[in-house]
């Protein structure tokens, strides 16, 4: 009996044994080492894997897809579901069904996201940078996954259209203003782009994301409302700061110590100005790529580039004062040549020629079918008067009016690269909360 006794203990520790190692070996042998997450948008990959892999069950690559995949997430915003699979004995994949959102829109003190059909399908109190924003689209009332109750359609249509181009590039605006009259204005940091009414917004558009990157870091709107099938016209009302530094404005020269050179970046006070601006003729000279001579030699007055084109000879004070008005000559790499057709900011300006046939035939040096660069005083005149200098005297502006842009883009551009009044909702009631 004894000896029974035993050898039954002894075959249950064994079965204990081996069962306890086949576990060790089962969690070991399909330990995750690595997970890929696909179709998350909205969350990283980091975020991702703690939101759907919550228990220790998760490092097992057999277990998780069993225990992990859910297809209806009511904890997680902007997920409709995950499904969590096994690609190797070592690697799990966690594939992000999310929801299809298209804008957002303020709601007392949060955002309402809805989808293409103008559902209400989120409601948060942060706001997701990568979705559009849009201002003016009001109502009184939301339903958690009803049709948001808006009584003219076109202005969803309208979002719904924007909301697709933007999807096709990296370009989300800050947000999106609708008009009571039915203008659209698109806010990019420090420019406004007026896109009129909902016409030819895909041409608008195409047109706009292109000189959206020419004209980085200036203030100013945008006109693309009269872009039709019969004109490309875009033009630039600029915005000139107060604070910036021109040839005039410019209260540098002296040095750290407080001493007066006539170069220093410093003004008396010792306050931190920046160098001296330099003149359009100074730049040019130190941004023409000429210098060579027909045996490819550099002399630092020879007619040719580093390429052996010919560029001429260097910039001097009478060949830029020849170009009038004209502040082009630079190319797209801002090297310059004298003929290229871009200013010294990137601005397309159009052709030497082109600008002096205009003014020939116009008197304003002004190209009818380009993008016209205006600057308007921050401050305002008070009387409606075009304050920039149009007089072909060669004197240097900074912030100089008449950069033309081309009004072609389709083609070289198509791959590319204010505050709201929080008051307008004021009568919403408060009972009108999410439902």
């Amino acid at each position: 009996m004894k000896k029974s006794k035993k050898n039954s203990l002894a075959a249950a520790g064994m079965i204990l044994v081996l069962l306890l190692a086949g576990v060790i070996f089962f969690f070991t042998y399909y330990q995750v080492d690595e997970v890929q997450v696909m179709g998350s948008s909205h969350y990283s990959e980091k975020q991702i894997k703690k939101m759907v892999l919550r228990g220790p069950l998760a490092s097992n690559s057999v277990l998780a897809p069993l225990l992990y995949t859910k297809q209806n997430t009511k904890d997680v915003p902007f997920v409709d579901g995950y499904t969590v699979t096994r690609l190797n004995r070592h690697t799990i994949c966690v594939s992000v069904k999310e929801k299809d959102i298209v804008g957002c829109i303020p709601y007392l003190d949060s955002y309402i996201y809805f989808d293409r059909n103008g559902v209400f399908v989120e409601g948060s109190t942060e706001r997701n940078e990568k979705i559009p924003f849009f201002d003016g689209i009001k109502v009184k009332k939301v339903i958690l996954n009803e049709k948001l109750p808006i009584k003219d359609e076109t202005v969803m249509n309208t979002a719904v259209a924007l909301s697709t181009i933007f999807s096709k590039n990296d370009k989300v605006p800050d947000h999106i203003e609708f008009g009571d009259d039915g203008q659209i204005s698109l806010v990019y940091g420090d420019i406004t782009v007026k896109l009129g009414k909902d016409e030819y917004l895909e041409d608008k558009m195409t047109r706009v994301l292109a000189i959206l990157s020419l004209i980085s870091g200036k203030k100013g709107i945008l006109h693309a409302e009269n872009v039709n099938d019969n004109s490309k016209t875009i033009t630039l009302e600029q915005e000139q700061d107060e604070n910036q530094n021109s040839e005039e404005t410019w209260t540098g020269g002296y040095d750290e110590e407080g001493n007066y050179t006539g170069e220093g970046e410093y003004d008396e006070n010792g306050n931190y100005v920046g160098p001296k601006p330099q003149t359009d003729l100074e730049y040019a000279q130190a941004n023409w790529v000429g210098g060579y001579d027909e045996e490819g030699d550099y002399t630092g007055s020879g007619e040719y580039d580093a390429n052996m084109n010919y560029v001429g000879e260097a910039p001097t004070e009478e060949s830029m004062a020849a170009n009038g008005n004209w502040k082009g000559g630079y190319r797209e790499d801002g090297g310059y040549d004298g003929v290229s057709e871009y200013d010294r900011d990137g601005n397309y300006v159009g052709t030497l020629e082109d600008y002096l046939a205009s003014e020939e035939s116009t008197g304003d040096g002004t190209d009818s079918v380009s993008i016209d660069t205006q600057n308007t005083d921050s401050e305002g005149t008070g009387n409606g008067e075009d304050t920039s200098d149009n007089s072909a005297d060669g004197t240097d502006e900074e912030a100089d009016a008449g950069a033309d842009y081309s009004g072609d883009y389709s083609n070289d551009y198509s791959n590319e690269s204010d505050n709201y009044d929080e008051n307008q909702y004021s009568d919403y009631s408060d009972e009108a909360d999410y439902e």
